[in-house]
């Protein structure tokens, strides 16, 4: 048995081990939920190599004097199994492709720090391998690039939880103030209810806008291409080259078929664009975004209003406290798929957030309802 390292780069092996153990797990939900034999043939494939890095670093951490026979499946790498039994395996695909790109990162970086020895062995070629696997879940996924640089957002999903975060935290906080200064019922639920409606138009404005600057911003790069390849077509035609050998291509391949691209105007645009910019075409429209998060927004926020819609005095405070506490938790575990944190750690910060919110929010309400009196 070698000599035993830090605790550190033991923390580390066995988190990159449940990480491995829990992408063998989805690949295989992958494969049971997916129609098409071909991409279900695929995640068997990426499923029953994962279960081989897994073999790696148990025995990396065998060899240093830690045994670890089964792993199961994380509470985050459930979520996910969940969420992509009923919302499809498309969102999956999306978030394993973001998670590749994360362990190839980690890997590179474990790789650099780490003294000669089996697991910076490991460390490079798992780096190696996860770079694949991102490479082919981004042509599952319609995605080109390296996706350890280009990480994708979360789209849909990401916007609804991001949303209705942010609409549950600022009007329970609202709520909780309009409760400090003890008003009646009535007046409660009329600011809880304008919160909602002026946090929904707010968020949902900013994502509509924020989505529409990004569309700007990948025209006016695109457009640039346009003129470059307008004015300078043979430096673009090096450069196209130059992309295709990076990606593995024999260089007098790639010269040829970048001499074949450049002929067109319009394809060497495209090529370019998705090659090296990493811009590929739309999946959403601007208002598709602000939609989407201003009805996520609405949907939080109505949390901690709904209870005094059906009941009265104490008995509608405590349950929309209690309600709204429990929404944070659960809020927070769903965040847990864009942080990659443990879903209890994820879900109790969020909790503890909501918690201090209400407190702020009640206390400030308290004391400038005594100021007016």
């Amino acid at each position: 048995m070698s000599a035993h390292p830090p605790a550190t780069a033991i923390t580390a092996w066995r988190h990159h081990l449940q990480d491995e153990a829990d992408a063998a797990y989805l690949y295989q939900i992958l494969a049971e939920r997916e129609a098409n034999p071909e991409r279900r043939d695929l995640f068997h494939r990426l499923a029953e190599v994962e279960q081989r890095h897994t073999a790696v670093w148990r025995s990396v951490l065998a060899e240093h004097g830690t045994e670890i026979a089964q792993v199961p499946p994380s509470g985050r790498a459930r979520l996910l199994a969940w969420l992509a039994r009923r919302l499809g395996p498309d969102l999956l695909v999306s978030l394993m492709l973001r998670e590749e790109g994360q362990e190839v990162k980690g890997y590179l970086q474990l790789y650099r720090q780490s003294a000669a020895g089996t697991a910076r062995d490991a460390a490079l070629l798992l780096a190696k391998e996860s770079a694949e696997h991102a490479r082919t879940l981004g042509s599952v996924a319609g995605t080109t690039g390296e996706p350890w640089h280009r990480m994708a957002s979360g789209g849909f999903l990401r916007n609804v939880v991001y949303g209705f975060n942010d609409g549950l935290t600022a009007n329970f906080g609202l709520v909780a103030g309009v409760i400090g200064a003890s008003v009646a019922p009535q007046i409660v639920l009329v600011s809880g209810v304008a919160g909602m409606i002026a946090d929904a138009l707010s968020m949902g404005s900013s994502g509509y806008l924020a989505a529409k600057s990004e569309r700007e911003v990948y025209a006016h790069e695109i457009a640039m291409e346009a003129e470059e390849i307008r004015i300078m077509p043979e430096v673009e035609e090096d450069e196209l080259a130059l992309l295709y050998e990076a990606k593995g291509m024999a260089r007098d391949h790639a010269r040829a078929l970048a001499r074949d691209v450049m002929r067109d105007p319009s394809r060497a645009l495209e090529e370019k664009a998705r090659e090296e910019l990493g811009i590929a075409e739309a999946h959403t429209t601007p208002l598709r975004e602000g939609w989407i998060t201003g009805v996520a927004t609405a949907v939080g926020a109505f949390i901690p209003v709904a209870p005094f819609l059906v009941l009265d005095g104490a008995t509608a405070v405590w349950t929309a406290f209690a309600v709204a506490m429990l929404s944070h938790f659960a809020v927070g575990a769903a965040r847990s798929v864009f942080t990659g944190r443990g879903v209890i750690r994820s879900g109790m910060d969020m909790f503890l957030v909501g918690l201090g919110v209400a407190g702020v929010g009640y206390f400030i309400g308290d004391a400038v309802a005594r100021w007016l009196q």
